[in-house]
């Protein structure tokens, strides 16, 4: 009777705690005494054919040879690897959306061939093994804080975290529109706006921000045109959008009547376009009281002044208009 064969073992590779189980390959299994790795007993083993014996690993580490004995003599040698359990030391990022999609980088040791990467019970979407060292993953879709492991053929890593945030959210910008040219501070109020990473209008990022609160962000806004979005990114996503409106300069092309006298009183209506957010009228530098019929008109008590001719001005949320002459009018000489 010839001594048993071995061909391979398969699988070749496993856990450093082993009870793993493996298919041993080869001829004249039948009758078999012992299979050993290195110097320590299979765990236990049955002969299912002359040609493949199930064993289950022992515990070990580094390669060693694997041998099968029969009462014909013990077999040529095969080669094992106890493949060190992976460990993990940190995730950056370590925060992102519930919708997934977050690229992390996990570091740790005993990386290679890593055969899953999990957020909890999730797989990740996808990874790269970078080296031992470094994984690349994406985050899948999850929520609150999730255990995040790596699996080899050395086993399961012990865990690092990942915290699943949500969006931040917009209730109001104030004020709600502003001149062509940007430059208006603002409040943008709502919630979950701590560590936000953007403040967007339309497209257009904004000039500065400054987060105040997980409430509220003060904004100045950059130069656009028409209505836009408003919105607020953060490590949660991408927030809904407030509408703000860019207004353009208002402009005066008649005063009615365009003369009066030098005391206070006079009724001046004011005729142009843009005037519906009108919150001041100058006579000069002097403000007057004043009533905002419509887009296109106003009415202004004139306040009192020398003789002579003023410089009537508009002033609303898009700017401040050109300016039209009125004539005050000395009262005659007695």
């Amino acid at each position: 009777m010839a001594p048993p064969v071995l061909t391979s073992v398969v699988p070749n590779s496993g856990p450093a705690a082993g009870t793993n189980p493996v298919t041993l390959n080869g001829s004249q299994f039948t009758g078999a005494t012992a299979v050993t790795f290195g110097s320590a007993a299979a765990l236990s083993y049955t002969v299912t054919s002359p040609s493949t014996i199930t064993a289950t690993v022992p515990p070990g580490t580094g390669t060693v040879s694997v041998t099968v004995r029969t009462p014909a003599g013990l077999s040529n040698t095969v080669a094992y690897t106890y493949a060190p359990a992976p460990s993990l030391t940190t995730i950056a990022p370590s925060q992102g959306p519930t919708s997934g999609g977050t690229s992390v980088v996990l570091t740790g040791a005993g990386l290679t061939g890593a055969t899953a990467v999990t957020f909890g019970s999730t797989p990740a979407t996808s990874y790269t093994v970078n080296s031992a060292t470094q994984i690349t993953a994406v985050a899948p879709s999850g929520t609150g804080a999730v255990a995040v492991t790596a699996t080899t053929v050395g086993g399961t890593s012990g865990p690092v975290f990942f915290y699943y945030l949500n969006a931040p959210s917009l209730l109001s910008v104030s004020p709600t529109q502003g001149p062509t040219s940007g430059g208006t501070s603002v409040v943008l109020t709502g919630a979950g706006l701590t560590g936000a990473t953007a403040v967007t209008f339309g497209s257009t990022p904004a000039t500065s921000y400054t987060v105040n609160s997980a409430t509220q962000i003060t904004a100045v806004t950059p130069p656009g045109t028409g209505s836009v979005g408003c919105t607020v990114t953060g490590p949660g996503g991408t927030s809904n959008a407030v509408i703000y409106a860019y207004a353009g300069a208002p402009t005066l092309t008649a005063l009615s009547p365009a003369q009066g006298p030098t005391d206070a009183g006079a009724t001046v209506t004011l005729t142009g376009t843009g005037l519906t957010t009108t919150f001041a009228v100058r006579f000069g530098t002097a403000p007057a009281a004043f009533s905002v019929l419509s887009d296109t008109t106003a009415t202004a008590i004139a306040p009192a002044g020398p003789a002579g001719s003023v410089a009537v001005s508009v002033t609303t949320s898009g700017g401040t208009s050109n300016s039209l002459a009125y004539q005050r009018v000395a009262p005659p000489a007695i």
